[in-house]
């Protein structure tokens, strides 16, 4: 059976946004995003999901041959190109990094500990981007690098957590269920670690998922 316009737009999203963990880098999803994409369904779907417009005109590159099978214009970058592979390198003055080192050698995995990072005024000057940008400037410290690690793994499955959260509270929807089915290797990433609570979560999400 044909996949549903909305389930093809989620999946080639995450290859969007995953490109630079896949073997092929862009010359393998480009090859996917041109076969997948002729589907004016698609594009219509894509429009409604976030950063889908800035992956429309970067499939309109490449079918106008503006953009070259492996390469992708760095204006439409995922994340600002943050995670393209090309080293961007932020300065800390000694004593943000000195305050830093301190909330890390303390810094706990729970949303209290999490929560007294983020308001740090280090971390905040980096707005949205802190996580990528504070790494980019302590890459010459392994051992702050490694808690730095630890700060974005718990953000990431408090994210994930709230986000499942919010999906099993709401009246879920085929779009629901499209989303889902993308998500769902960091959803078994995450959620297990929030204990007995974690894993009914993504036994709901995987009940959901295969009841359709």
């Amino acid at each position: 059976m044909p996949q549903q316009a909305h389930i093809i737009a989620q999946r080639l999203l995450n290859l969007y946004r995953q490109e630079h963990v896949i073997e092929g880098g862009w010359a393998a999803v480009n090859k996917v995003f041109v076969q997948e994409s002729n589907d004016p369904k698609v594009i219509n779907e894509l429009e409604l999901l976030p950063t889908g417009k800035k992956l429309i005109a970067h499939i309109n590159n490449l079918h106008s041959g503006k953009t070259p099978m492996d390469s992708i214009d760095k204006d439409l970058l995922p994340y600002g190109g943050m995670m393209s592979g090309q080293t961007v390198i932020f300065s800390l003055s000694d004593e943000e990094k000195s305050q830093l080192k301190i909330a890390l050698d303390e810094f706990q995995p729970t949303p209290e500990h999490l929560a007294k990072i983020k308001s740090m005024p280090v971390v905040q000057r980096f707005g949205n981007d802190w996580i990528e940008d504070i790494k980019s400037s302590i890459m010459s410290d392994a051992d702050m690098l490694a808690k730095w690690r630890i700060v974005a793994k718990t953000d990431k499955a408090y994210r994930i957590w709230d986000s499942a959260k919010k999906l099993l509270s709401e009246t879920l929807t085929e779009r629901n269920r499209a989303q889902i089915q993308a998500d769902m290797p960091e959803y078994e990433t995450y959620l297990p670690m929030f204990g007995d609570q974690g894993q009914e979560a993504l036994a709901r999400l995987r009940t959901f998922v295969s009841s359709i």
